[in-house]
């Protein structure tokens, strides 16, 4: 049998207006009249209240608990745009919105899942392609010195050197993906101290000097340097921030200058490396710090690098609690910058100490 809200308030009525009177009736001066007046009067509140209380307190809450539980089946989730502009008091209007709760929950975990799946076969491409590449390259140098060209000693070396450099690639993109791993898996630690922010700038500046001399670019430093400036970070991870990002500058910038900049703002440490280099265009900034991702793949691949650089800068900024801004436009340079907190003169080692570590 089927109930709804009139069908039970009818029923409740009825009994409450017998019940009522037949009570009245038991009393000898009451009349048939004021038994009659009785017995409407009763049905009618009666009904009047239940229907109200079970149409719009019971049957309409369980109704929308049967429409909500029904569309999470079908999965189908527009409706918790509505459902967080609600505000539950009654008993089941809770109960509604626990449902509401879970089933936001569920939407939550099955968009994550579906990126997850997304990214993980996003990921088994570029990473089967990457290696693909140098293992390729280097088999089949090999290869063809088994074949005879060992016994050509200029083809010989030229193979050779060809076939450790790709094995040199393939060491690279292992050493990167193995990091990179490390650092999301919290194995990688972060040991933070205070140390001079520009003796780090100048030892990335040392290491690609020539690298930047041989592309004919000059590397600048920008800012104060006067006397040092104390930040309060990981220094090996922010040497590898830096080395990274400088890298990278000089890997796309064909000519003009890579500037490094330092300097202090309020409580924290600006940090950026402007290039006049080839530029990202506007719809491929949000990436470039995904996994493999190359604005343009095809000079990318001539320019070197295993495409995890900037996924790795992204990573450790992250582990200090800060980000990496970029700045950009198609043919007229980048800017990365972050920020590191202030710390102390008193704190940077001096340099008779630095030494003898």
């Amino acid at each position: 049998m089927f109930f709804n809200s009139r069908a039970v308030a009818l029923i409740l009525a009825s009994l409450v207006a017998v019940f009522t009177t037949a009570f009245l009736w038991l009393i000898p001066e009451i009349t048939e009249t004021i038994l009659l007046v009785a017995f409407v009067l009763s049905f009618s509140s009666t009904y009047l209240l239940m229907w109200v209380v079970f149409e719009f307190l019971v049957f309409r809450e369980i109704g929308e608990i049967y429409n909500a539980l029904n569309k999470i089946r079908k999965k189908d989730f527009s409706f918790m745009a509505e459902v967080k502009k609600k505000k539950f008091s009654t008993p089941l209007k809770q109960i509604n919105q626990e449902i509401y709760t879970y089933a936001l929950n569920r939407q939550k975990e099955i968009e994550d899942l579906r990126q997850m799946e997304v990214f993980r076969r996003e990921f088994l491409a570029d990473v089967s392609h990457e290696l693909k590449t140098p293992v390729f390259a280097a088999q089949g140098y090999v290869h063809t010195l088994l074949d005879g060209a060992v016994d050509d000693k200029k083809v010989r070396g030229k193979f050779l050197k060809r076939a450790a450099k790709s094995l040199d690639n393939l060491d690279g993109l292992i050493h990167d993906l193995l990091t990179l791993s490390q650092i999301e898996t919290g194995q990688s630690k972060m040991y933070f101290e205070y140390f001079d922010v520009l003796e780090t700038r100048q030892e990335v500046f040392d290491q690609l000097e020539n690298k930047a001399e041989k592309r004919g670019l000059v590397l600048e430093m920008v800012g104060d340097g006067s006397s040092p400036i104390s930040v309060y970070a990981d220094k090996n991870w922010i040497y590898r921030v830096l080395l990274n990002l400088v890298s990278n500058a000089i890997k796309y910038t064909d000519s003009g200058s890579v500037k490094v900049g330092v300097e202090v703002a309020a409580k924290n440490v600006l940090i950026n490396v402007k290039d006049t280099g080839l530029g990202i265009p506007e719809e491929h900034i949000n990436r470039v710090f995904e996994r493999f991702f190359r604005v343009d793949k095809s000079r990318s691949k001539e320019r070197g690098g295993t495409g995890l650089g900037l996924a790795i800068v992204k990573h450790i900024m992250e582990a200090h609690d800060t980000s990496v801004e970029v700045k950009s436009a198609k043919g007229e340079g980048s800017e990365f910058s972050f920020k590191l907190p202030l710390g102390s003169e008193e704190y940077i080692s001096k340099p008779e100490q630095s030494d003898t570590e």
